[in-house]
């Protein structure tokens, strides 16, 4: 199982460098979770660079994966996350929702680069 966080997703629809190391990822729905705080953050950045037309296009790919809903479990993981690794909030949503569903996420983030259940790349 994989979760993309919002890094990942941004550098795949860009085509940036690291994007042929999600690519693989993103076209293997039947493993991939998305969390809805990454629609939240991927929607807010592509509108506010591009359009809205383009933000919801880049959405229904997204949408085309398994979504997690942020709940009361993964809330209350994320907090005691937040507390124990100080990741901010939308990190500890993520990071929550991917070990709720016993996922590897994958991520240019370096909050990340030192927890084990993560693959960090280093954003180029």
């Amino acid at each position: 199982m994989n979760v993309l966080d919002s890094s990942a997703w941004l550098a795949f629809f860009a085509d940036e460098k690291n994007a042929e190391i999600f690519r693989p990822i993103v076209l293997d729905t039947e493993t991939l979770f998305v969390p809805t705080i990454c629609i939240y953050e991927v929607f807010k950045v592509i509108l506010r660079e591009r359009d809205e037309s383009s933000a919801l296009f880049f959405i229904g790919v997204m949408q085309k994966a398994r979504i997690i809903n942020i709940d009361f479990e993964i809330s209350l993981n994320a907090a005691k996350l937040n507390s124990s690794l100080k990741l901010p909030m939308a990190d500890s949503m993520i990071l929550a929702s991917a070990n709720k569903v016993n996922a590897t996420l994958w991520t240019q983030d370096s909050d990340f680069k030192e927890i084990e259940s993560v693959m960090y790349y280093p954003k180029k």
